[in-house]
């Protein structure tokens, strides 16, 4: 069947077969399927969905298109998490060495900036140094000397997803349960996995900003997951607020650091960050429930060890030796600096933010994509960004900018973004909001 009536038959809200799918992605990595091609399927997809069936077909084509990795040589279990975007949402950077200390194997596949949320590759990129795209010979080799490595997709895994991904990022085709099912769990499964943890964000920062169309998510994650054979757990948490107390590549980076180390932790962060990792051990069976593996995640925090093994994952990659230590003289931050006061106390004790606002304030600045072959500036980003009990005296964030005009106009969409928090629609809950099993 050609591409276009397979496109066709999705348009008219017709069930594609497995058979049709498998032959519509095997185009992709080869470019037989051309852009616009994808995108057009993209947003059949996104407007008509798909059944369960369709889904797990399309992520078992996308899986396929590349190489599926084996882990035999490890001796132990192999887990992963996946979050499905936030802002200021830079958990995967703690979370894999305290993994890795606790005793599991984290190969973790990892992408770059969607929309207006940060990119865990991008990050990464701040470090001078570092290969977010090594080749497998090395991504094994540090993943069984470290026990983790965070790289990006190599050529061979899940190709058809990374096109794909790129063209969804600017043809307003991301907010699509099918297709993010698909994405996210193509990569993981090619990774081999024995367990997987996916973090789904819901509220004004979230691509999922109600709790429905997150639970729906979730669900769909979970059942395709656990169908395909890799044990899956799901976490909804909330995005109704910056999760860190930043936003940005470098500056999430050297948060990153300051948690490691004990310097700085921001409660919120700290929080979904041990609830993902408690569920992680017990997918790998090294706890038997959620509360002793947040116990072992505090222990490997508090110990040095999860900032050890980040230590030794950077340098593995090709970063500084010293990162851990020296992390501020490596990333450079932006040097035109202005700090955001709000123009009256109207929120103070109770703020909140159109988060998805702050994260797009980023990308105004320079710090994020709008077309998948723009270039970003590391070194731009917000900071000290306010909490919800902010009290009316102090900033609500500082800004690093290239110039004056970008540093006002991010300055303007964060004060535009400001609100109430008093009927906080998820946080009364705590970070954690529900659990899907």
């Amino acid at each position: 069947m050609l591409a276009q009536e397979i496109i066709a038959k999705k348009r008219d809200k017709k069930k594609l077969s497995a058979e049709e799918i498998k032959e519509f992605i095997a185009g992709v990595p080869s470019e037989e399927i051309s852009e616009g091609q994808i995108a057009s399927f993209a947003m059949a997809v996104f407007l008509n969905g798909m059944e369960r069936e369709e889904t797990v077909a399309l992520t078992q084509a996308m899986r396929d298109s590349g190489e599926v990795l084996n882990w035999d040589m490890l001796d132990g279990p192999v887990v992963d998490k996946h979050s499905t975007g936030g802002v200021g949402d830079n958990v995967s950077l703690m979370l894999a060495p305290a993994i890795a200390a606790c005793g599991a194997f984290n190969p973790m596949i990892s992408g770059r900036g969607l929309g207006h949320t940060g990119g865990t590759l991008d990050k990464f990129d701040s470090i001078p140094g570092y290969q977010t795209q090594p080749d497998n010979t090395l991504f094994r080799k540090v993943v069984k000397e470290v026990g983790c490595a965070i790289i990006g997709q190599t050529g061979n895994l899940a190709p058809a997803d990374k096109r794909i991904y790129a063209i969804r990022d600017v043809t307003a085709t991301v907010e699509s349960v099918p297709l993010i099912t698909a994405s996210i769990l193509s990569k993981k499964l090619a990774a081999g996995l024995d367990g997987l943890t996916l973090d789904v964000k819901v509220g004004s920062g979230a691509f999922m900003d109600s709790l429905e169309k997150a639970r729906e998510l979730a669900i769909s994650l979970v059942e395709v997951a656990n169908g395909a054979g890799v044990k899956t757990t799901a976490l909804l948490t909330d995005m109704d607020h910056p999760l860190a107390s930043c936003a940005g590549n470098a500056v999430e980076m050297q948060n990153a650091i300051d948690f490691l180390t004990g310097k700085k932790i921001d409660k919120d962060l700290w929080d979904v960050t041990i609830a993902t990792g408690a569920e992680m051990l017990l997918a790998a069976k090294l706890v038997i429930n959620v509360d002793e593996g947040a116990d072992k995640m505090i222990v490997a925090y508090q110990s040095g060890r999860a900032a050890e093994k980040f230590g030794q994952m950077v340098s593995g990659l090709g970063g500084p030796n010293d990162f851990v230590e020296k992390a501020s003289t490596y990333l450079k931050i932006a040097t035109h600096h202005i700090v955001v006061n709000a123009p009256d106390k109207e929120f103070a004790g109770n703020l909140a933010f159109d988060t998805r606002q702050i994260g797009m304030a980023v990308i105004e600045l320079g710090g994020g994509r709008t077309r998948p072959q723009d270039s970003i500036d590391h070194s731009v980003g917000i900071t000290k960004i306010a909490g919800r009990d902010w009290n009316g005296q102090s900033p609500i964030c500082e800004i690093f900018a290239r110039d004056e005009a970008t540093a006002k106009r991010a300055e303007k969409r964060i004060l535009s973004a400001m609100q109430s928090g008093v009927n906080a629609r998820y946080h009364a809950t705590g970070s954690i909001i529900e659990r899907i099993v």
